[in-house]
């Protein structure tokens, strides 16, 4: 057959095509069809016999498959139900997952393509390519920043509430306040104009990856997404997050990123004792029980004594009774080893600080010799001796005492109660009354000094440990200029982060093994780097190196959703920057499949890897008259942390599909990070092998996600056609042109920036490697 003809028959009902086939130029046969009948078929494939021009005998028959293209509007806009342009053979899923409330609710904005590409058995490989924004790009944002501003006015509240204290903590405690409420004022501009945006928007262009307002909003996030189905087999689906580097592109780079500056910031501070927020919290509660407990237990003391002027024994115990409880919650509640070693800081840090000076927020200047007895943080008349060197045991001997003074009540109760008995015929007398009281007089004063004591020293060592956590969240994080910034590319990470986990859950809830790995070791999420260590990109690779390692304080949670809408299937963040954990909800049919741990509330950690190579004239330039050491360690660092999460995975799931080839891969990986050979590429490709091999969330960056990473996922497709779908090797390069001649992200460059051109000149990719050259008539 050299050929074929399809066209509408000449008749009125133009519904019916025919299909001529030709052979050497000679009509073979005819058939007919109706197109109604063909796409109400729920068979993708439908055949049809051909029978000669006169009709009447059987040449042979065609198998026919439909294809439902996309239309658009004259604006080049999709129309509202965004029909992808798909071959109904290929997706299934369309029905199903791909058509999920958990994919309705992360992804929107889609961009399809369809290919079909040659294998090498001469089959033919039906292939979906498919671009979304995502909500997520100014959801997290907002919610990031309303947290982070609920988290600076608690902190506020927290250090107010605090006891009279020296002029130097005072000055602590304004530096606190003002560092807070400084911040608290930028968030909520920044959330302000943030909400003044279209509730609908999903997309920051490259070109705005500077305006303030956008801050904490990822450049060009979107989920590139592709679907291959292999001759006889159902549709694989691959996915890797695409985002502009995390960075912060307002306050530029003229003194570097975050990694330099928090590095010059870190060699510059003073080094001082941190609490953590768990610590924070325990000395609240502490604060709060002595707070409660101290009056219970003078008030049953001086109704001890009250009632002693009735020499009725038993009204005596009673109380007795009432106030030796009291007193052994007091004592339960000193006996924390955390008082102890808040008050040796203390004495450690008066005696460094008692030589220097400290110029606080307020105006006020705690010159060296002014801090002898003021540098502790309760008022003058405190009961601290300075004079004497600090004993360990001092702190336990300050709650025994008011043990012991308890149990010297009770003994004298006892021996009270005894002369009662003996003179229970007589009547008391009044001398007798006022000598009961006389005798209990000493000891309930004794008993109210040393709880006095107890609670100056313990009020002292958790006003010390809040204060000193308020500070080393604030102040000691550096300028504020320093923590907007890193505030800001979190914000970043953390939406393509949250982007890429939901798409991953939804393909993986009926995987009982990945569900598994979730609660055992956690998810990874590899990022690729195409930044340069040339120039601002150094600062752009400095940022984004921060960013990612701060996502290790992000853990996600798998809850239940109210109902299948959308916006009940939006993440919710909660937490502190301490700490943060991502609620993602999903529907009640999906929740009751989940594992036990996951149902109850099992989080889910993450381990995140960066991996960079510069690919551009830059990096050519800082590889030969540069230096490359940044990309080096960065990428030394992140092949130890991926083999310490491939262990754990081997170790605790070791029946997994896949975890059996790691150790080979992570040789070769190692082997490539440490030949330090200029451009290699080969690091990004077996780190996202690896990555694919154990379930992780795969996510690239370039500067603005446009040139750079069209090249790179692009690649990757069509590595992933040729290593895991037989993809013809002779079709491997003109493939790759096509996706990036017609594909997804030539889509992405246009809404970027007006045009269908990648930002590259001729010259500078004679510097590229050469699978990451786009074809000709591509840029400009």
């Amino acid at each position: 057959m050299r050929g074929a003809y399809f066209g509408a028959a000449e008749a009125e009902d133009t519904t019916t095509p025919c299909l001529f086939l030709l052979f050497q130029r000679r009509f073979l046969g005819f058939t007919s069809f109706s197109i109604r009948d063909l796409l109400r078929s729920k068979e993708p494939h439908t055949s049809f016999n051909l029978r000669t021009m006169e009709g009447v005998n059987e040449v042979g028959e065609v198998n026919m498959s439909r294809l439902q293209m996309e239309w658009q509007s004259e604006d080049n806009t999709l129309p509202g139900h965004k029909c992808p342009a798909l071959c109904d053979s290929l997706h299934t899923s369309v029905h199903d997952k791909e058509n999920s409330p958990m994919m309705r609710a992360v992804l929107c904005a889609q961009v399809s393509k369809v290919y079909r590409f040659q294998t090498e058995d001469q089959r033919w490989l039906l292939v979906r390519e498919q671009m979304s924004e995502t909500p997520l790009s100014f959801s997290l944002p907002r919610q990031l920043l309303s947290t982070l501003i609920q988290e600076h006015k608690d902190r506020v509240q927290e250090v107010k509430e605090l006891a009279d204290l020296s002029p130097h903590w005072d000055g602590l405690r304004h530096d606190v306040i003002n560092r807070c409420s400084h911040l608290i004022g930028c968030y909520q501009e920044v959330l302000t104009e943030l909400d003044k945006l279209s509730a609908s928007c999903c997309f920051k262009a490259s070109s705005s990856k500077s305006e303030r307002h956008l801050q904490f909003v990822s450049t060009n996030l979107h989920s590139q997404r592709m679907e291959v189905t292999s001759p006889g087999s159902t549709g694989v689906w691959y996915e890797v997050i695409t985002f502009g580097a995390p960075a912060d592109h307002h306050q530029a780079f003229k003194h570097g990123g975050l990694k330099r500056l928090l590095g010059k910031h870190a060699n510059h501070s003073h080094s001082s004792v941190t609490y953590s927020q768990e610590e924070s919290s325990r000395a609240r509660d502490l604060l709060s029980s002595v707070a409660q407990l101290q009056p219970q237990v003078f008030g049953f003391a001086e109704e001890l004594l009250s009632i002693s002027l009735e020499l009725n024994a038993a009204r005596l115990r009673l109380v007795l009774d009432s106030l030796t409880r009291q007193t052994e919650r007091f004592v339960h509640a000193l006996k924390d080893e955390l008082v102890k070693s808040a008050l040796l800081e203390i004495h450690q840090q008066h005696v460094t600080d008692s030589n220097g000076s400290h110029v606080h927020s307020n105006g006020l200047t705690c010159e060296g010799s002014q801090l002898d007895g003021e540098a502790l943080p309760w008022q003058r008349d405190g009961v601290w001796r300075r004079d004497t060197e600090y004993d360990e045991e001092e702190w336990d001997m300050a709650w025994a005492n008011v043990a012991k003074s308890l149990n010297c009540i009770v003994a004298m109760v006892d021996r009270l109660q005894g002369r009662e008995e003996q003179h229970q015929k007589g009547t008391p007398s009044d001398q007798e009354a006022t000598a009961w009281q006389e005798q209990l007089l000493p000891l309930v004063v004794t008993l109210r000094d040393c709880v006095r004591e107890a609670v100056g020293k313990a009020q002292a060592a958790m006003t010390f440990v809040i204060l000193q956590g308020a500070l080393a969240a604030t102040v000691t994080q550096g300028p504020a200029s320093i923590v907007q910034r890193r505030h800001a590319v979190f914000s970043q990470a953390l939406s393509a982060l949250v982007c890429g986990f939901m798409l991953k859950l939804n393909r993986g809830l009926d995987d009982p093994d990945f569900l598994q790995q979730l609660h055992t070791v956690g998810i990874l999420a590899q990022f690729e780097g195409l930044l340069s260590t040339y120039g601002d990109e150094v600062g752009m690779l400095e940022d984004m190196e921060v960013g990612v390692a701060d996502l290790s304080r992000v853990a996600f949670a798998i809850t239940e959703a109210k109902t299948d809408e959308p916006h009940d299937l939006l993440p919710r963040l909660c937490g502190t920057w301490a700490g943060f954990v991502v609620e993602v909800p999903v529907p009640p049919e999906n929740f009751r499949l989940l594992p036990q741990e996951l149902k109850d509330g099992s989080l889910i950690r993450v381990e995140p890897v960066l991996f960079n190579i510069g690919i551009n004239q830059h990096q050519s330039l800082a590889e030969r008259f540069g230096d490359s050491s940044l990309q080096e360690r960065m990428n030394e660092q992140s092949c130890v942390r991926l083999k310490t999460y491939c262990s754990a995975l081997r170790e605790r799931l070791p029946d997994m599909a896949g975890v059996q080839t790691l150790p080979e891969l992570l040789s070769s990986l190692n082997r490539s990070v440490e030949s330090r050979k200029r451009k290699n590429v080969e690091v990004l490709w077996i780190a996202a092998t690896v990555c694919r091999q154990v379930n992780g969330v795969r996510l690239t960056s370039c500067k603005s996600a446009k040139d750079r990473t069209a090249m790179s996922v692009t690649l990757e497709q069509c590595l992933l056609l040729r290593e895991r779908h037989a993809l013809n090797r002779q079709h491997f390069s003109s493939a790759l042109d096509t996706m990036r001649r017609d594909g997804c992200r030539m889509d992405n460059v246009q809404k970027n920036v007006g045009n269908r051109k990648f930002a590259f000149s001729g010259v500078q990719l004679l510097t590229f490697p050469k699978l990451y050259r786009p074809p000709d008539g591509s840029y400009g």
